[in-house]
């Protein structure tokens, strides 16, 4: 069915924000298609609002777009309403800056940011008009390629995917499009060959080319290349000079909110830490900083190219930036002037000062947020976080002598060798900071103490010394969670906690294989989608799903993995070794710390990988 320009207008005011669809933002990227010899059109897959507010593709939509003869366009997963209009009116799924179907482009990317997006994705490529299976595609249809967090255990999703590239992908997605347009041009491409060819490159991963092979008892028994001539493991990309890494001046500007409306400064990637419950600590390394020099220029930048009064200094932990102090003096020089807000998103307990705290209040009005993840010592000595009770009451004192009413605590609960006494201990805690508001003789007296508790449901996720570990019960988080509520008696006290049927469907596939794929088809045949949306979510209908496709879920998230199991992710190399992680492991059930990168090398083995660091020996 064909529409004229009248009909789509209709269309656009027929449903919640327009402007998700519009496209023609201050700053997108425009180029002549006959001077564009490779098209690739990026897809986060959720809505516009968090999708225009991603660190990562903002990087990789200038990196791509930097080449001449490449362009790169946005597409976002379009919300139900639209997907309504799409489907009467048979409008195909296209990208923002040309307006064209994804299906007539070279390359469709998708980031996979979480596993509940995993729904979406599929969704996406059925609005497109692309076969969902990578098996079913021809030679007149884009290469599908993933990337993310997520493709760190691909193999749920493993069978929609053409290839998925590993690792931080400034540099790899240039290369990958370079070999596109060399074999499209010499003759030499067909979908075959291109894949074949790609995965001989470092950190890049082609699932059809590995079989997989499975024991009687339902665990993998190995994987195995196809072809002698790549790899048995694919070693992940990383900059190794983040001074030297690839910068957007100019960031595409939204016509409407988004989740976050600010300039984001990426300070360093990495994690000196070593918390064993956290994979992004752990897949994110080596740790390697930008100096502050150059930040502060960049700042400077993104701040005149874009308007934005508000800037976020983006890391795992901001506060263990080694060079945070002059960043900020520096940062305070003009941003004070111009009026521009600095916030700290992640902030530790043990590396919170006086002077920091002096500095943001000058620019920050709101509360603070940190996360002692653990209501007691020993489980938190257990998980590595290596912060104390003191450490906490010492850093709201500082934020209440400051002023400040507000402050907010994460914890996890279902933690490995977690007790009911540690969960008494996360309203203990609770009270014990709203105690400290009132015997601070500096606070602010014209306001009441607020102390939000955000509580949320432990998942085992890949490359983590907590990997093999089985994950709670549904009916265990749940007793555990309204056995924390009773516990919570000081009205000052908020409680928030996450839904326990979300993380163990969440578990399911951050811990998933191959075997998954038919039941992602499924639910895809089926409507489901935004499952990270809490309107949206269908736990029995996901458990429905799984029954008729003869999946199992607790043979994932509920199950103790064994030592030497051969594990659905084993076919990647983050860089962390598995003898690292498991003895991580084992010194958790010992209720051992480990120093952070800063004090000692751990040996980790992500100084194999190179970069530019002070922390790897």
């Amino acid at each position: 069915m064909c529409i004229n320009e009248k009909q789509m207008s209709g269309i656009l005011r027929s449903v919640e924000k327009p402007g998700r669809y519009t496209g023609g933002e201050f700053n997108q990227v425009i180029k002549d298609k006959q001077d564009v010899r490779c098209r690739f059109a990026f897809v986060f897959p959720d809505v516009y609002e968090i999708g225009m507010s991603n660190l990562g593709i903002r990087i990789l939509y200038h990196a791509l777009n930097s080449q001449p003869d490449i362009w790169c366009e946005r597409a976002y997963t379009p919300w139900p309403d639209m997907q309504e209009k799409m489907e009467t009116y048979h409008l195909p799924m296209t990208a923002h800056e040309s307006g064209d179907p994804l299906g007539v482009f070279d390359i469709v990317g998708f980031t996979l940011q979480y596993e509940l997006c995993y729904s979406n994705v599929l969704r996406t490529l059925k609005l497109a008009g692309i076969p969902l299976y990578a098996r079913d595609r021809g030679e007149e249809h884009p290469i599908i390629i993933g990337g993310g967090p997520c493709s760190y255990n691909a193999e749920p999703i493993a069978d929609f995917f053409d290839v998925f590239s590993i690792g931080e992908g400034e540099e790899a997605l240039p290369e990958f499009c370079r070999l596109y347009i060399e074999m499209k041009e010499n003759g030499t491409y067909t979908r075959e060959a291109f894949l074949h060819e790609i995965a001989k490159h470092e950190g890049f991963y082609v699932p059809s080319l590995y079989d997989v092979t499975y024991h009687e008892d339902g665990t993998i028994c190995a994987f195995v290349p196809k072809y002698d001539d790549i790899p048995t493991k694919i070693k992940k990309r990383i900059i190794e000079d983040m001074d030297k890494a690839i910068f957007p001046e100019k960031l595409v500007m939204p016509y409407i909110e988004t989740v976050h409306d600010r300039v984001m400064l990426e300070v360093y990637r990495g994690c000196i830490r070593g918390c064993r419950f956290c994979q992004a600590g752990m897949v994110y390394r080596p740790i390697r900083e930008k100096s502050p020099e150059l930040l502060d220029k960049q700042a400077r930048c993104l701040y005149e190219n874009s308007g934005y009064d508000e800037m976020s200094l983006v890391s795992l932990s901001i506060s263990d930036y080694s060079q945070l102090e002059t960043l900020t003096t520096d940062l305070l020089k003009w941003t004070d002037e111009e009026k521009v807000t600095i916030t700290l998103p992640s902030l530790r307990v043990d590396s919170f000062t006086e002077s920091l705290m002096e500095k943001i209040s000058s620019v920050r009005t709101g509360g603070l947020t940190f996360a002692p993840e653990a209501g007691t010592q020993r489980l938190r000595d257990a998980i590595n976080k290596n912060v104390e009770e003191e450490d906490l009451l010492r850093e709201v004192n500082i934020a209440f002598s400051a002023g400040k009413s507000s402050v907010k605590l994460y914890f996890m609960l279902g933690l490995p060798t977690e007790e009911l006494s540690d969960l008494d201990g996360i309203a203990d805690l609770a009270d014990k900071v709203v105690g400290a508001y009132f015997k601070n003789p500096n606070r602010n007296r014209a306001k009441g103490v607020t102390v939000t508790i955000s509580v949320a449901c432990f998942i085992p996720k890949p490359f983590t010394p907590f990997q093999w570990e089985a994950q709670d019960s549904l009916e265990e988080l749940e007793k555990k969670q309204k056995y924390l509520l009773e516990k919570i008696t000081n009205r000052r006290v908020k409680y928030n906690y996450h839904d326990a049927r979300v993380s163990r469907v969440e578990s399911v596939f951050a811990r998933g294989d191959r075997r998954l794929a038919p039941a992602l088809a499924l639910a895809c045949e089926e409507g489901v989608m935004f499952d990270s949306w809490d309107e949206y979510f269908n736990y029995d209908k996901w458990m429905d799903i799984f029954a008729r496709t003869g999946i199992d879920p607790a043979f994932y998230a509920n199950r103790t993995f064994g030592k030497d199991e051969v594990l659905p992710w084993d076919i990647i190399d983050c860089g962390v070794t598995r003898a690292y992680l498991w003895r991580e492991r084992e010194r958790a059930y010992q209720n051992q710390t480990t120093p952070s990168c800063a004090e000692h090398c751990n040996g980790c083995g992500a100084n194999c990988l190179g970069g530019k660091n002070k922390w790897c020996k």
